[in-house]
């Protein structure tokens, strides 16, 4: 059973039914509006996870909907519904951040299949980036344990990854000796907390040296935080 929320922005209520319909009997979660304004507002406001636009919509055109879609930051599939002479929307769709295009009247099976397709693709994409961490050039893959600064790859121990990944994973927070021996070599570690200097100056000569900005900073009397540059 699907458990996607396919949101359906279409002014025409017979394909938008049908779309629903069809789409509920899939096993999708769907919501449908049929104003472009409105539905701007809930596809900016609510959860979804594919958007079926009609390009012709009443108080704002699809078009104008995906282009501010994308321009809040939101990256979820979209699939265009188009007429079938509309070249010039389809070519500005897809460069507005358009998935996809279907030219009414569609197949819905071919619908079904373009959206198992994009939802599949979203699907690993998600994965990928979050198996990743980064901060700046910096960029960590946690599955794999590789680490980069740049194009260049990073010699890491297991130690010296653990902490850069929680230094990461907290950039701009100031984390004292403590909370990192904490986090990073377990609450029962009875050793000095002086280890963690030590292991920031390795971090250092990996991490740091050779490139800028210099990622890693003292907070005299605190800690260590990860930025992308020193506080006057």
């Amino acid at each position: 059973m699907n458990m996607n929320k396919i949101f359906i922005i279409e002014d025409e209520g017979k394909i938008a039914r049908v779309l629903a319909l069809e789409l509920q009997y899939e096993g999708y979660e769907t919501m449908v509006e049929g104003d472009g304004k409105k539905g701007l507002e809930i596809g900016i406001q609510e959860e979804w996870d594919l958007m079926i636009l009609d390009v012709m919509l009443p108080s704002m055109s699809g078009l104008e909907v995906l282009r501010k879609i994308r321009g809040a930051g939101i990256h979820k599939p979209i699939i265009l519904l188009t007429a079938r002479d509309s070249i010039p929307d389809k070519v500005s769709g897809l460069d507005f951040g358009a998935n996809d295009y279907m030219t009414k009247p569609f197949a819905i099976e071919e619908l079904l299949a373009r959206i198992r397709s994009l939802l599949r693709y979203s699907s690993q994409i998600e994965q990928k980036e979050a198996d990743t961490v980064s901060f700046q050039d910096l960029y960590i893959d946690t599955k794999t344990r590789n680490v980069k600064r740049g194009d260049s790859e990073i010699d890491l121990t297991p130690r010296e990854f653990d902490l850069l990944l929680y230094l990461t994973k907290n950039a701009g927070e100031v984390l004292s000796r403590e909370k990192l021996l904490a986090e990073v070599w377990g609450y029962d570690f009875m050793g000095d907390t002086n280890i963690v200097d030590v292991y920031i100056r390795y971090l250092r000569q990996k991490i740091d040296k050779g490139f800028s900005p210099k990622l890693i900073h003292t907070k005299r009397g605190i800690g260590y935080v990860l930025k992308d540059k020193d506080e006057n």
